[in-house]
């Protein structure tokens, strides 16, 4: 038998190819064995995934410092992993436009924000959301390459931080988020603007596991990181802004606050 992926001679009992490693497929292309294969390539299913969830959490510098260090096999890799989590986000913002954003309370400090405005920048917040989240991996990238880095990483392996500790954060809130949009839909901004901070707690722990400064040395660094993200977080917000404004998708007319 040949296998049908590198042409290598096998016997006809093997699982899998010897050369390649690929599986042997024996069975035609019904739709149970595409839903098993399209599942199982994307949550690959012999507990990769489920293993790295877990160990992000509990060991994140094992996951992260091995695959920096050439492990390769025993975790999904980082761009996987972030592909996960974007497809998780894309459902969550569909679903956010298409059902619940008119039951969404978007002036949750009643400060009489216009709701045009939001009816204006939510359609771009979805189709962009997730180039903006990207974004944010070489923002806190930066952030923690200078003020946690006693393993010496290179930016670039930094970044691989940055790519498992969001799309961890971003996966773990993808169920939270649902459950709010479905229950206390009006709630839902609220949600997400406190679990901005937690998601820069869980960063910071990530960081710290993998770099293990003392405690003083942690809080310093910490509040140093804490800075340069918020102002790389800002900046992004300023540079949106700007793009609306220029491309006139929004005015000065907007931002009018509306009497109660």
């Amino acid at each position: 038998m040949e296998c049908k992926n590198c042409g290598t001679q096998q016997r006809t009992d093997f699982d899998y190819c010897p050369n390649c490693g690929a599986k042997v497929i024996r069975n035609r292309l019904s739709f149970k064995n595409l839903s098993h294969d399209v599942i199982e390539q994307s949550f690959d299913l012999d507990n990769t995934f489920y293993r790295t969830f877990k160990h992000l959490f509990t060991k994140p510098e094992v996951v992260i410092d091995g695959y920096i260090s050439g492990i390769r096999r025993r975790y999904l890799n980082p761009i996987g992993y972030l592909g996960i989590a974007l497809t998780l986000s894309g459902l969550l913002y569909f679903i956010l436009q298409k059902v619940f954003v008119v039951e969404m309370d978007m002036d949750v400090f009643n400060q009489g924000v216009n709701p045009e405005f939001y009816k204006k920048i939510m359609p771009i917040l979805g189709d962009f959301q997730s180039l903006v989240f990207i974004l944010f991996i070489p923002i806190f990238g930066f952030a923690g390459w200078l003020t946690f880095n006693k393993r010496g990483y290179l930016f670039s392996e930094y970044l691989v931080v940055m790519l498992y500790s969001l799309a961890q954060w971003s996966i773990v809130s993808f169920p939270i988020s649902l459950i709010v949009l479905i229950f206390i839909p009006q709630d839902f901004i609220i949600m997400s603007t406190i679990m901005l901070p937690l998601m820069l707690a869980y960063t910071i722990y990530v960081i710290q596991r993998i770099n293990k400064f003392s405690t003083g040395q942690f809080i310093l660094r910490a509040c140093l990181f804490l800075v340069l993200a918020m102002i790389g977080y800002i900046g992004l917000i300023i540079a949106f802004y700007v793009l609306l404004f220029a491309t006139g998708t929004i005015t000065l007319e907007d931002f009018k606050p509306v009497k109660n």
